[in-house]
């Protein structure tokens, strides 16, 4: 019932009007004539509100400006009041019109800011509201006698107070609505928790404000130091817009501008005056570096974001390639045990009809046939990795069979959430492992195989560490069947040795590193986990115990 009530037109205009008329007046309250915040609050909703409910936002502000205009107009006058019951936003309103169809400084939804239309636009915005302001000394009545009213310095405050104003809320706005934009609550707040540019405000461009609040509470209303106070507050503007981009100014002004306003001692006060004036100039001026420095990263943030495409793509075709060979090695077990059910009844028939065949050597063949299909399906996938998992194959499977078999010595020590990590990685570790060891048997120089997996997470990012040392005993080498160990080896790679190490390594956005050791070498392959985006983890942060 409440979806279908909001489905009609008027009951949208009612809550805009309502919604708008209260924010308007929460505003008014820390709003002066030097600081007007409720000019900022009145552009964001000019740019960001479709024209259909322009009428909606007059209304709600014409509730409170006709409400002031009609108390007051007994003390200053009906002229006074009813220039003063027409809301400034019906001035404002045509001038960002003009410039939302000729001139937008809000792009593609918010999703992209033209930070010099957006200034343009504050300060023509200013322009009307200056004026307006201006207007309503003219038909005011009964002021006092010894009054003067200088329409030049009303002017500069009205001027200055309304784009510091916009200065202040609308950037923060706009950058508020680009993240809200985005999707759900909790992919808010998970941005939140994991945004430099929220935690360097809070623990750094803060307590610098709080500070220069501190040396300006404890000064003399009208001292130096105070003045100074006033001043340095835009130096936190700066650094956050240098580090940030126009994100960083936009915080940093908004909370440098309101701390101005905490140390002024008082209204229409010069020195405060002078600060926001520079503050104004700082704001305005970071704004267009910070978004200069977003123009000059975007084409970098583009590229990084290509690259996590293009080895997402390939980590993606490395994990069909290998479900397609587990598909391959599973046909392949089928047609071994077809071969045996066939060679089973041919050989019954053939008993049936020569009862004393001699069939040693015909069992002989299909066993050596059937283990050749055997050895070709291990080698496209291993069945003992569905059945025993990744630390069953490496420590008892086919590679530890055959290098035992040949005469080597071979230890596989793994360690770490295993069970975390995803199958196209589990897969990449076995491949890692089999060639590395499968170009270390080509040279012939090697006796003892120790292979070290070390798995760690790091702030949500799996990582793996795969070291494989390789040392050599004389007395040892003369047993080796390398007749039998490389081809079979050879056979079950892909016979580009280390060079398709550094590729799959390079896939999963690690690298490999050789190095000698006593009587022997040594390769170290570091892989992370394409499940999560996730931080740098280096050769350091994860160390075998050997």
């Amino acid at each position: 019932m409440g979806k279908g009530l909001w489905e009609r037109a008027w009951v949208r205009h009612v809550a805009v009007a309502l919604g708008y008329g209260v924010s308007y007046v929460i505003f008014r309250q820390f709003s002066h004539a030097h600081w007007q915040i409720t000019a900022g609050l009145r552009l964001t909703v000019l740019l960001l509100a479709p024209y259909r409910y322009w009428p909606a936002l007059i209304v709600g502000e014409f509730a409170y400006y006709g409400s002031v205009g009609y108390i007051c107009s007994a003390v200053w006058g009906v002229e006074w009041g009813l220039a003063c019951a027409i809301p400034v936003i019906a001035y404002v309103a045509p001038v960002v019109y003009w410039v939302r169809k000729h001139w937008p400084p809000v792009l593609r939804n918010a999703n992209h800011i033209n930070m010099v239309r957006l200034l343009g636009c504050a300060l023509f915005s200013s322009i009307p509201l200056t004026l307006r302001d201006l207007s309503l000394f003219v038909v005011i009545k009964n002021l006092p006698a010894d009054y003067v009213v200088n329409y030049y310095d009303l002017a500069l405050h009205y001027c200055i107070g309304g784009f510091l104003g916009v200065l202040t809320v609308t950037p923060l706005a706009l950058f508020g609505y680009q993240k809200l934009i985005v999707g759900s609550w909790s992919e808010v707040k998970e941005q939140l928790e994991n945004s430099r540019l929220f935690f360097e405000t809070i623990c750094l461009g803060l307590p610098v404000l709080a500070f220069l609040l501190w040396v300006g509470f404890n000064a003399p209303p009208h001292a130096s130091a105070r003045q100074m106070a006033q001043v340095a507050m835009f130096l936190p503007v700066v650094w956050l817009a240098l580090r940030h981009g126009w994100q960083g100014a936009a915080i940093g002004g908004a909370a440098a501008s309101c701390a101005v306003m905490l140390l002024m001692p008082s209204f229409w006060d010069p020195a405060t005056m002078q600060a926001e004036s520079i503050l104004a100039f700082a704001i305005s001026t970071m704004l267009l570096m910070g978004a200069r420095i977003d123009s000059i990263n975007t084409p970098v943030e583009q590229e990084r974001v290509d690259v996590r495409v293009a080895l997402a793509l390939a980590q993606r075709s490395i994990y069909l390639g290998e479900m397609q060979m587990r598909m391959t090695s599973q046909a392949l077990e089928q047609v071994r045990e077809g071969i045996q059910a066939g060679f089973m009844m041919m050989m019954g028939r053939l008993r049936h009809l020569q009862p004393a065949i001699d069939d040693r050597g015909y069992q002989r063949h299909a066993q050596v046939a059937q283990d050749q299909i055997l050895r070709l399906a291990e080698s496209l996938y291993p069945v003992a990795l569905r059945e025993k998992g990744l630390p069953g194959v490496l420590r008892e499977g086919g590679l530890s069979q055959m290098l035992n078999d040949a005469g080597l010595t071979y230890v596989c020590d793994l360690r770490g959430p295993i069970s975390k990590l995803s199958h196209a990685l589990r897969m990449t570790i076995y491949r890692v492992l089999w060639e590395t060891v499968a170009d270390a048997c080509s040279k012939k120089n090697v006796s003892d195989v120790r292979a070290y997996v070390r798995v760690a997470e790091r702030q949500g990012r799996i990582g793996v560490l795969v070291i494989v040392r390789f040392r050599m005993r004389h007395a040892q080498l003369a047993f080796i069947d390398w007749e039998e160990l490389v081809p079979s080896m050879a056979r079950a790679t892909s016979g580009l040795g280390l060079r398709a190490v550094k590729d799959r390594a390079a896939v999963f956005e690690g690298r490999m590193r050789t190095r000698s050791i006593d009587s022997g070498h040594q390769v170290s392959v570091l892989l992370l986990d394409p499940a999560v985006p996730g931080v740098a983890i280096g050769f350091a942060g994860m160390k075998a115990e050997c």
